[in-house]
């Protein structure tokens, strides 16, 4: 049945966990177990004046995993500013990269395969992107909806991330679950990443059933909470076509306590975040 179709297309951001640096600046990237707030300085606080410079290895290392995923590369590096506004990004603005507005990706159009009891399947990857993590939004309570305040910690802003965006080639949630490995095996081998370490990957799923909108679960911080939010989000999708009820396009969060999908806005377009070259 046309309801039962769904389509999943993934954007993980990695922490390249094995640099010792930041992006853009030398504040110390080993952040975990530290003080709030302590490794941080006018560049990775977006401070008026301070100007980046882009970590020589992790260009280097972003480049082997586009090897990897059997990518076209840029013939040279670009940055972009991506803007939105929340309190975990500092200057209002993310400097990432991106395909079109006088920018490229700094690579594209790869694929890995993956086996799903013997059926192999070739999952287009879209783009690899490099670009700087926000902060650090803190529940106390670890649950969105039982929390009374927030808190922010910056000493992660600026961590080195690798985006990879791929194409809505999967199918179910076991798709997306071998894709993971995959990605995490090559990823560990070519000594990017630590995905033992809290907050090493964190995976954007957005999801289509039945033809219709596409709703986005954000920062999904473990490959068994994706396979979870996959199966609610699906599910939750599927009633509300049963019943006659619309699909919002809008963007959700994973309550990692309760299981369940929260609605947190309308889902952003890209023109929303205004992209354009950075000009440092």
């Amino acid at each position: 049945m046309l309801q039962d179709a769904i389509r999943i297309g993934l954007e993980m951001h990695v922490q390249m966990t094995e640099l010792k640096t930041k992006l853009f600046c030398d504040c110390s990237s080993d952040y975990r177990g530290k003080p709030p707030n302590t490794l941080v300085c006018p560049v990775c606080l977006g401070l008026p004046g301070a100007l980046p410079v882009a970590n020589r290895r992790a260009i280097e290392k972003a480049l082997t995993v586009a090897l990897a995923f059997n990518m076209e590369i840029a013939p040279r590096v670009y940055w972009a500013r991506k803007h939105y506004f929340y309190p975990d990004l500092p200057k209002n603005y993310q400097i990432t990269q991106y395909e079109g507005k006088g920018t490229i990706s700094l690579a594209k159009n790869g694929f890995l395969e993956i086996s799903v009891d013997g059926v192999k399947r070739r999952i287009g990857i879209r783009r690899v992107n490099i670009e700087e993590d926000p902060g650090r939004i803190v529940y106390p309570t670890g649950s969105m909806l039982t929390s009374k305040y927030v808190l922010v910690d910056y000493n992660r802003s600026g961590i080195p991330l690798l985006e990879i965006v791929t194409e809505p080639d999967f199918t179910s949630e076991r798709e997306v679950e071998a894709f993971l490995y995959k990605v995490r095996s090559i990823l560990e081998h070519l000594e990017v990443t630590d995905f033992t370490l809290e907050g090493a990957i964190r995976v954007d799923v957005n999801i289509s059933v039945g033809g219709g909108e596409r709703v986005e679960v954000k920062n999904l911080s473990s490959i068994s909470d994706t396979v979870q939010a996959i199966k609610y989000e699906r599910e939750r999708q599927r009633d509300a076509l049963r019943k006659g009820l619309p699909v919002r396009r809008e963007t959700r969060h994973w309550d990692p306590v309760r299981k369940v999908t929260i609605a947190i806005r309308a889902k952003e377009r890209e023109e929303d975040y205004r992209y354009m070259p950075d000009p440092n």
